[in-house]
């Protein structure tokens, strides 16, 4: 669900299939060690309420909270200021798809948002190499 304001931009959302199982999709995007392989360096713990930080190098490290954890079809997790990163994976029986959710834009981020956006679909791929080696 797009949760677009006036004061807001669209929610920034890329869908990929990947030939894995689910089950490997879920260790990659839930767990510290499959984070780090295909996103960044992290200290993430799959517990609902748990805060874990992600190392954007030249960025810094970022505050997270886990906010939503249903193994192994949904995660998300409130990410700096305002955003939350939800993975979204659905089975299709020997693959998976994988939706990924960038929500809480604020109108004045506009720049970053197409940045974001971009590098989200470039992430994605890296996740579908990862998952599917």
């Amino acid at each position: 669900m797009d949760q677009t304001t006036p004061n807001s931009l669209p929610d920034i959302r890329h869908t990929f299939t990947f030939n894995a199982p689910i089950q490997k999709v879920w260790d990659a995007v839930a767990t510290s060690e499959g984070m780090e392989a295909w996103f960044m360096p992290n200290d993430f713990q799959p517990v609902e309420g748990a805060e874990f930080y992600l190392d954007a190098g030249p960025w810094g490290k970022n505050l997270c909270k886990v906010i939503e954890l249903d193994p192994p079809n949904r995660l998300s997790f409130k990410w700096a200021k305002s955003w939350v990163i939800t993975f979204e994976l659905r089975d299709l029986g020997g693959s998976t798809e994988f939706t990924l959710t960038h929500a809480g834009w604020d109108a004045a981020d506009k720049g970053p948002h197409t940045n974001m956006s971009r590098g989200w679909g470039e992430i994605g791929q890296r996740l579908g190499k990862y998952v599917e080696a």
